[in-house]
């Protein structure tokens, strides 16, 4: 009797390199086939730790994650990453390409690198990110690092999608400081100044030690790691910060606070996706809208009117059909 070939879903949990690159790209797709393999893989989540790195471009974020994963490949831990870039506006591609900044570990199988296309998500990140970083985790992967496109302040979306939260700076960027002024700063658990051979590095690390006293005073102090990721040079540190991390959040009890809150986040996050892409389908076919839009586009209607028109003749057709 021939024996059954493995379904996606088995080959994926064995660690199947080109089943997860697949169900990735199901996923993001919006493949219905997709979200079917995420409800059956997903018990065997909840295993990696999950770690976002966010700052601005140019920061040396690619560079850094390399760094990071030759290190965690020393330590005998499997790496995937997953490098949020922005849209390309003809195909709606992931645009950057930062895996090219990756290359040396192309070929290690104990490494899976994927780039996926933000589409416009407001903080940088697709609505399925998250679903992608859960298929990583189910494919028995140790470290899942999400990198996402700097984009000021909008960078807090990655406090959604990570156990840990690395936020990189580079010194002489006047802009880095105003993003951590304008809140930015509560998002890190970690704050990395790359590029650290640079003579403005610590006029960089007082000002950031100045905003951070101000910032009310929680159980972990963020500590600030100073590195020249291209060098390799302080990547040791920054893995030991991200170690004692991991250690405090699961001895405090609020690693699993932090998941429930990401997977509440990704609940709502779909939700709306869908609603919207609803919406967006029933107003495209429906000619009472196009007559509203063109009391709008004329002065004769402000779009919040208009808008709860819509909602309220959606809220009627809804209480209709109920009947």
């Amino acid at each position: 009797m021939t024996q059954a070939a493995p379904t996606l879903a088995q080959r994926l949990l064995d660690g199947d390199r080109r089943a997860l690159a697949r169900a990735i790209t199901l996923v993001e797709n919006d493949d219905p086939a997709g979200w079917e393999l995420v409800r059956e893989v997903y018990p065997h989540t909840g295993n990696a730790a999950i770690v976002g790195l966010t700052g601005a471009p140019g920061a040396g974020k690619s560079t850094l994650i390399g760094a990071l994963t030759k290190l965690r490949r020393a330590q005998d831990r499997t790496v995937s990453v997953l490098s949020i870039d922005p849209s390309s506006p003809f195909t709606q591609g992931a645009l950057l390409g930062d895996r090219i900044r990756l290359t040396e570990h192309f070929l290690d199988p104990g490494v899976f690198i994927r780039s996926m296309a933000n589409r416009g998500a407001l903080g940088g990140l697709s609505e399925a990110a998250l679903q992608a970083a859960l298929l990583m985790d189910a494919s028995g992967k140790d470290d899942v690092l999400l990198e996402t496109v700097g984009v000021g302040q909008a960078e807090v979306d990655i406090i959604d999608h990570a156990d840990t939260i690395v936020l990189v700076l580079m010194p002489g960027s006047g802009d880095s400081i105003q993003a951590l002024k304008a809140g930015v700063m509560e998002i890190p658990d970690i704050i990395v100044v790359n590029k650290a051979d640079h003579p403005l590095t610590e006029t960089m690390v007082r000002e950031i030690r100045g905003v951070l006293s101000l910032a009310p005073q929680r159980g972990w102090r963020v500590p600030i790691v100073k590195t020249e990721a291209h060098k390799g040079a302080g990547v040791e540190e920054l893995v030991a910060k991200l170690d004692e991390h991991r250690a405090y959040i699961e001895a405090e009890g609020t690693l699993s606070l932090r998941r429930q809150r990401n997977l509440r986040s990704e609940v709502v996050g779909i939700c709306t996706y869908r609603l919207r892409r609803r919406l967006e389908e029933q107003l495209d076919a429906d000619e009472t809208f196009a007559g509203l839009l063109e009391e709008v586009v004329g002065r004769r209607v402000d779009p919040a009117t208009a808008a709860t028109r819509i909602l309220e003749r959606l809220d009627a057709a809804a209480a209709a059909r109920t009947d």
